[in-house]
């Protein structure tokens, strides 16, 4: 190609280079508008490229950002330009790997990456075959440049390198790497190593087929000295651990060693890559037998020391400053919250038990810890370090404790307050796994800790609020005065703390003790309410949101306790100041909507003088939603879908008002369109979105059936076609709404049955669904006998044990009252559904403590029907299998 560029050409754009490394917004946006006009202008390509490989003139820094606007331009138009201009940009970066400076040559790299990722790899034949010549070549720049732009194409293509669409370039390139890793330059080997490293943990075959090569490099590798290639050889190690553990065991006396020493490495990033690899072993069956024993006692205080703030952790956490809760939040800093949808679930079982979230500080990003002890959101070496303690601790139990206990003894109470503040973290990071061991401790160690909430250390402050809500569970087994009151009063005082990372930590440990406490808080609701409501003018934007949480875990935890009239004076008014001040895309709205959702649920009637508003913005929330996602689907893509985040929670704040007001939802039902608006949402892609409509659906169904019935025709379709446990919560919430709708309807059921029946049949007979919608399954499936036993009843043998077995272990209520009712009318109109499995339905029935007098009248009819049947011998031989306790139970209550 003989394109030449123009001076005044070349001027302009680097013109515009200049002007987009300005900090003015204005001049930024003038840019990027003149970029676009640019990208349409056929040369604009050539001139990036020219700048970026040929115009010397200019600085490293000029030429990189020429590159870098050019990846954009790809990434975007690649597929548009011309042929003659794709193959000049593809002959200038190969030709620029070489370049002698390395940042060009890596923004070649980067380019190069991009167009294979845009133009797949099959249309660029010369590429690899280019890169593998420059890579033996004795030009350090040309082999530096090939090996670091292979290593990219491995981290972004590395499955379609080891495909058959373009001739599994991995069969020639491991065989090159594994070379290069004996390579003089350290640079190359970190380099050669890190791109093995990317086809480890698929088991990429070019490389299984030379693990053993591969391996022993890493062991002659583990004497070096670079940090690059150390960090790389911690990596490979610990994944390894997953892949192919087989060939590490007869070196694994080697491999501790190492990642000992390297988790002591001065690099943290070294550091952390080998703490990494005691996370992995914890996971497996063989870390007992390795780590048992010196190794244990070695390992432990080296973690302990790495929990240990860094200089730089507290410089980005800005530990120095004590009292920030003046300086109003950055959007930035509030990460975006993920609302769990409301999940139906019986009042037998614990699963539907909320709060605010309990992750310590060394959760990642990904495991939502928007309520941790910290929001640093960098995974580093404290947050591995105490990690690997956590899940040590609960692989050695109590044996790990004769190792941790003297280490903090020696740093708990220390002057240091780094060292003190990590000994607090380790603390709580053993709770979980060493609890029944630590107990004889806790007497002194509760009380200690205690005093700590008030250090002259933020972060002190903070990490105690955690490892507290850690023990929590024992504190509200004590005795109240002891330990229950002086923990609620100190954590009280942290909620009100002048540092807005010990407000957030706080919030967080005081919602961990709500739900462990529960009732037993109700005494001391006054003062707590006073507390989370001056709270309210206090809290920057952030720690509201938190704030949020933990007055909706108050309110599930003490449940109807709250409905007093000086409680919700006290309560009510903040949070609806709050309501009506934000507006309906405030990013605030959603969590008080989940407040406000337990808050409707506990106080019930107390709720009536808020509810009108609530309720006709929340349907307001769920009709906007609804239009707007209805206009992004229109076609020129004029709007942007909708953030369906508010109307799920609106779904929910609804189902809460319908649980909690019960029939007093009834006319505000009645002057709405919701139901209009439920049968939409009820069919909408979005599995979160269905999930909230079938809980409302269910909450509707009990408190103002009348509203739901006309409706029925069209809903039942739409609730057969969700019972798929892939999606566990859809299906369970839509298993529960059929259930509820069942007890409404009675016999007007009998031409829905066989439409959900043979799908509930296929869920309580799965091996692995889960517990909840198992006992919902079989709860519904009753309930259906119940009010249609002749369609049901025919079906009672394909799922009576299952059935028996889902429901025996909950606690005496009205659905399981209502599910046994079921079952004794299937099995009054099909008792020979029942024979093959009648000691699991004797079984279920002894599970009653207390039944109503005419239920238990009728296990009585059932169990002497089936004796006399079968005749005194035959019925002595037949429950001779029955366990002790159950017929003792059958004995005592029904004569058998």
């Amino acid at each position: 190609m003989t394109w030449q560029p123009q001076q005044d050409g070349i001027q302009q754009i680097l013109q515009l280079l200049k002007e987009s490394q300005s900090p003015d917004t204005q001049t930024q946006r003038a840019v990027q508008q003149k970029l676009e006009e640019l990208n349409r202008c056929p040369d604009f390509c050539n001139y990036l490229i020219f700048i970026l490989t040929k115009l010397t003139s200019e600085d490293e820094a000029t030429r990189s950002l020429s590159g870098l606007i050019l990846k954009n331009s790809l990434r975007t138009h690649w597929q548009e330009f011309p042929r003659e201009v794709q193959e000049f940009i593809k002959s200038e970066c190969l030709n620029s790997v070489a370049d002698h400076h390395q940042l060009i040559r890596a923004t070649c790299g980067i380019l190069i990456t991009t167009i294979a990722q845009k133009g797949d790899l099959a249309s660029w034949p010369d590429l690899l075959p280019r890169l593998c010549m420059m890579m033996d070549s004795e030009d350090y720049s040309a082999c530096e440049g090939a090996i670091s732009t292979l290593q990219k194409l491995c981290e972004d293509l590395g499955e379609l390198l080891d495909s058959d669409t373009v001739n599994r370039p991995l069969d020639i390139l491991v065989p090159k790497f594994l070379q290069f890793l004996r390579h003089n330059s350290p640079k190359i080997r970190a380099h050669a190593l890190a791109c093995v490293n990317q086809f480890i943990i698929n088991r990429a075959q070019a490389l299984m087929n030379h693990i053993d090569a591969f391996i022993e490099s890493l062991f002659h590798l583990a004497s070096d000295e670079d940090n690059e290639v150390k960090k790389n050889v911690c990596r490979a190690l610990h994944t390894l651990l997953d892949v192919k553990l087989d060939r590490l065991i007869p070196h694994m006396h080697n491999i501790v060693e190492y990642m000992m020493l390297r988790s002591q490495d001065s690099d943290e990033i070294v550091a952390l890559e080998a703490c990494e690899f005691w996370l992995n072993l914890a996971e497996l069956p063989i870390c007992k037998d390795v780590l048992q024993g010196n190794y244990l006692t070695r390992l432990v205080p080296i973690l302990m020391r790495r929990m240990k703030y860094s200089e730089i952790d507290i410089i980005l956490l800005k530990g120095d400053i004590e009292e920030d809760e003046m300086i109003p939040d950055k959007d930035e800093d509030i990460k975006p919250r993920f609302h769990k949808s409301k999940v139906h679930v019986h009042k037998h079982t614990e699963d539907g038990k909320a709060g605010g979230d309990n992750n310590p500080d060394y959760l990642s990003d990904d495991e939502d810890d928007e309520m941790s002890e910290t929001s640093l959101s960098e995974w580093n070496l404290r947050k591995c370090s105490a990690a690997a303690l956590d899940i040590l601790a609960s692989v050695f139990r109590d044996d790990l404790l004769p190792v941790v206990l003297p280490n903090l003894r020696d740093t708990l109470f220390h002057e240091n307050w780094e060292v003190k503040e990590s000994a607090i973290l380790a603390l709580g990071a053993i709770a979980e796994g060493c609890m029944s061991g630590m107990i004889p401790h806790l007497s002194q160690l509760v009380p200690y800790l205690i005093t700590c909430l008030s250090d002259k250390k933020a972060l002190v402050r903070s990490i105690t609020c955690w490892t507290l809500s850690r023990y929590s569970h024992w504190v509200v087994g004590q005795p109240h005065d002891k330990y229950l009151r002086p923990l609620m009063t100190e954590l009280l005082k942290r909620i009100l703390d002048a540092n807005k990372r010990v407000q957030e930590a706080a919030c967080s440990a005081f919602a961990t003790l709500e739900e462990e406490a529960c009732t037993e808080l109700v005494p001391y609701l006054r003062f707590i309410l006073e507390t989370l409501v001056f709270a309210f003018n206090k809290y920057q934007h952030k720690n509201l949101l938190i704030l949020y949480d933990a007055i909706g875990t108050l309110a599930e935890s003490v449940g109807s306790h709250l409905n007093n009239p000086e409680y919700i004076n006290l309560l009510m008014p903040p949070l609806i100041n709050k309501w009506n001040s934000l507006k309906d895309d405030d990013r605030g709205l959603s969590p008080l909507l989940e407040c406000l959702s337990s808050v409707a649920t506990s106080l019930q009637s107390g709720f009536l003088p808020y509810c009108e508003p609530v309720f006709k913005r929340s349907v307001s929330l769920v009709e906007q939603t609804l239009n707007q996602a209805a206009v992004s689907c229109l076609p020129f893509h004029l709007f942007d879908a909708p953030n369906k985040d508010f109307m799920i929670v609106a779904l929910d704040l609804l189902s809460g008002l319908a649980e909690g007001l019960n029939g007093n939802i009834e006319q505000l039902v009645a002057m709405s369109n919701l139901m209009l608006l439920l049968h939409q949402c009820m069919q909408d892609c979005m599995p979160e979105v269905r999930q909230s409509s079938f809980a409302l659906l269910g909450d509707l169904t009990k408190a103002c059936f009348q509203h739901v019935r006309p409706f029925i025709e069209q809903i039942m379709p739409i609730l057969a076609q969700n019972l798929k446990p892939e999606f566990i919560s859809v299906c369970n919430n839509a298993t529960w709404a059929i259930g509820e709708l069942a007890v409404k309807m009675g016999p007007e059921m009998k031409p829905y049955t066989q439409l959900v029946l043979p799908q509930l049949i296929v869920i309580i007979n799965r091996p692995d669904t889960p517990k909840t919608l198992l006992e919902n399954t079989a709860i519904t499936i009753g309930r259906l006998g119940f009010v249609c036993p002749e369609e049901v009843a025919p079906h009672l043998q394909q799922f009576i044990r299952p059935w028996c077995a889902s429901l025996r272990c909950i606690r005496d209520n009205e659905e399981k009252d209502s599910a046994f009712r079921g079952i004794c009318s299937m099995i009054a109109a099909n008792p020979g559904g029942v024979v093959e499995d009648f000691m699991f339905f004797c079984d279920a029935v002894a599970s009653w403590v207390t039944p109503k007098d005419d239920l238990k009248q009728m296990f009585h009819e059932i169990l002497h029907g089936f004796k006399n049947q079968l005749g005194e011998e035959h019925w002595n031989n037949f429950a001779g299998q029955f366990p002790a306790p159950l017929k003792e139970r059958l004995a005592a209550n029904y004569g058998l």
